[in-house]
C-alpha cells in the first residue's frame, strides 16, 4: 500500500482541524503522514500540535510565529518541504476524509497526473456538476458523520473508478511534479486564486488533471479564509427543490484580499479566471500588450492597469498612483505605468485610444481583448481598429508558457524563511 502526505495549514480554525485530522486518523488509519502547519494561531492550535506530535509517529508540525500570517498559499509548500512520502494530498483543515478517499484517488495516480477527490458541501457556494451539495451540517458541532458516510457509500457503488477531467481541492500528485514548476505562485500570499493559478500551471505544463467520482471528502467550506471570523449566514433562500441556500457573510480580510489578488491575477494572466464547468483550467495566450492612452484620470488608471503589460499615460499624479498601489502588489509597478510624454511604446501589441471615448462597454472589451486576439484566425502584423481603439501589432508572440515556474519570483525573500526550512 502506497502512503502519502496529508498537508493541513491551520490559523484560529482549531475544531475544524482537529475534526480534519481524526477522520484522517479514524478512516485512514495511522500509516499516512499529516503535516500540520499553525498559522501564527492564538486559539490554542499550536498547543494541541504539539500534543498530537508527542502521540502520533507520523506527525509532522511547524509553526509560522507571527505575528502576522503568511498564508496557505506559503504554508502549502512548507507542508510538501516537510513531507517524506513522494506523494502528498493538499487538504484543507475544514475537511473529512473517508474511508476510501485515498484509495480512489491513487489508483488513478501517476508521473505528470493530478487527482482530484469530489467534495460533498452544504449549501454555501453555488453547486456545480464538480460536487455533490447536501447538508450535513454547516460546523463541527452539528455535523452528521452515520448521514454523510451513508451517502458516500451509495456514491461509491454509483461511481466506482469512474472520471472526469478538472481539478479542485483536495488533490493529490507526486512531490516531484509539484516542486518541478515552483510550487505554489507567492504573488497569491497570503491566500485567494492560489489554486486558480497552480491549476493553470498544471495545465500549462501538460499534467492531465483527474477528478475520481468515487472519492470523496466533507467540506465544512472556507473556514480557514473566507469565514475565518465564524460562519455568518447573511440571508436563508428557499430553492424550488425545498432545500436552503445559504448566502454566507465573507470576513473584511477575505474581501479586501480579493481585491488585490484579482488585480495580480490581471496582471500575471491577462484574462479573468477561466474554466469548463468541470473545473478544467482554460488558459488563454498571455501577450505583451501596451496601453496609449490620450486624457487618461486616475480612476481610469486604476482600472486600466492590470490588464496590460505597460500602461502610456499622461495623467498627472501617475507617480503617486504607482507609490500608492505599490503597498498592495509584488509585481513591480514602475515597469508597467510609464510617461507617455517620455516613453516611446515597445510593446508587440500597442493599443491606442482617447479616454474621453471611453465607456463600460469599451472596458468590456479590455477585458477580454486576449480571448478576442485569440479567436481572430485572420490576425497578423499590422494595423486595425476595433471600436475605439487602433491596434498595432508589431509581433505575434505569446508567453504564457513561461508562467508555469514560479522559481525565480523577485519578491520569494519575503518569504524567505519560510522557504528554507
Amino acid at each position: 500500500m502506497k502512503t502519502i502526505s496529508f498537508i493541513l495549514p491551520s490559523r484560529d480554525n482549531l475544531p475544524y482541524l482537529k475534526q480534519a485530522y481524526n477522520s484522517i486518523r479514524k478512516h485512514l488509519g495511522y500509516v499516512h503522514e499529516v503535516v500540520m502547519l499553525d498559522d501564527a494561531s492564538s486559539d490554542g492550535t499550536w498547543e494541541w500540535m504539539n500534543e498530537i506530535e508527542k502521540q502520533d509517529v507520523n506527525v509532522k508540525i511547524h509553526r509560522n510565529d507571527g505575528p502576522n500570517r503568511v498564508g496557505h498559499t506559503v504554508l502549502y509548500d512548507v507542508g510538501v518541504q516537510l513531507s517524506t512520502n513522494e506523494i502528498f494530498s493538499i487538504f484543507h483543515a475544514d475537511m473529512i476524509a473517508t474511508p476510501n478517499y485515498v484509495n480512489n484517488m491513487i489508483k488513478h495516480l501517476d508521473r505528470g497526473k493530478v487527482i482530484s477527490s469530489t467534495r460533498i458541501e452544504p449549501p454555501l457556494h453555488p453547486p456545480g456538476p464538480e460536487k455533490i451539495i447536501r447538508n450535513f451540517g454547516l460546523g463541527t458541532d452539528e455535523f452528521d458523520d452515520d448521514g454523510f458516510q451513508k451517502l458516500v457509500i451509495e456514491q461509491e457503488e454509483l461511481n466506482k473508478d469512474k472520471t472526469t477531467n478538472g481539478i479542485f481541492a483536495p488533490w493529490m500528485m507526486y512531490k516531484e511534479d509539484f516542486e518541478a514548476i515552483g510550487g505554489h505562485d507567492p504573488l497569491f500570499a497570503p491566500m485567494e486564486l492560489e489554486d486558480s493559478d497552480i491549476f493553470n500551471r498544471f495545465h500549462l505544463k501538460g499534467y492531465e488533471l483527474i477528478q475520481s467520482r468515487d472519492s470523496y471528502c466533507y467540506h465544512m467550506t472556507c473556514r480557514g479564509s473566507r469565514f475565518k471570523d465564524g460562519l455568518e449566514i447573511e440571508k436563508e433562500i428557499p430553492l424550488p427543490d425545498g432545500t436552503i441556500w445559504y448566502k454566507p457573510k465573507d470576513s473584511e480580510e477575505y474581501t479586501k484580499l480579493r481585491q488585490q489578488k484579482f488585480r495580480e491575477w490581471h496582471r500575471k494572466w491577462g484574462s479573468d479566471v477561466l474554466h469548463d464547468e468541470n473545473m478544467m483550467p482554460r488558459v488563454l495566450p498571455k501577450y505583451d500588450i501596451g496601453f496609449v492612452v490620450e486624457n487618461c484620470n486616475i480612476d481610469l488608471l486604476y482600472a486600466l492597469e492590470p490588464w496590460c503589460s505597460t500602461i502610456y499615460t499622461d495623467v498627472w499624479g501617475w507617480k503617486r498612483y504607482v507609490e500608492e498601489e505599490q503597498k498592495n502588489s509584488y509585481i513591480d509597478l514602475k515597469e508597467r505605468v510609464k510617461s507617455k510624454m517620455d516613453n516611446e511604446p515597445d510593446n508587440d501589441i500597442i493599443v491606442e485610444f482617447d479616454a474621453k471615448e471611453f465607456t463600460q462597454e469599451q472596458f468590456s472589451i479590455i477585458n477580454k481583448l486576449s480571448e478576442i486576439l485569440a479567436n481572430n484566425e485572420e490576425l497578423e502584423v499590422g494595423e486595425f481598429e476595433l471600436g475605439i481603439f487602433k491596434i498595432t501589432i508589431n509581433e505575434l508572440k505569446t508567453y504564457e508558457e513561461t508562467l508555469i515556474n514560479c522559481k525565480n519570483r523577485k519578491m520569494e525573500d519575503k518569504w524567505k524563511k519560510y522557504y528554507q526550512i
